[in-house]
């Protein structure tokens, strides 16, 4: 009787063991899901601020061209009144 005891002890104990295992395999599946999905999400964010930030630095350049455009103009303009003043 006591053998058969042991024994039940150690199948019941066998078969926790088991349960526990097949739900860690479960879980890891889907924290490794979920990290693929946050890599994923945080590559496609990282792609719109590499867009956004190539667009706002061309928007500069193309406003500091403008800018010295128009400083260029000034000059022109501060300098035949300058001439004509002569």
């Amino acid at each position: 009787m006591k053998r058969v005891l042991i024994a039940a002890m150690v199948l019941t104990l066998s078969m926790n063991v088991m349960t526990s295992c097949r739900d860690t395999k479960d879980k890891t599946e889907e924290a490794a899901e979920e990290a693929a999905k946050s890599l994923e999400e945080a590559g496609e964010d990282l792609e719109k601020a590499a867009e956004n930030a190539a667009e706002a630095m061309e928007k500069a350049g193309e406003e500091a061209i403008d800018a010295a455009e128009k400083a260029g103009e000034d000059m022109k303009e501060a300098a035949k009144k300058a001439i004509d003043s002569i």
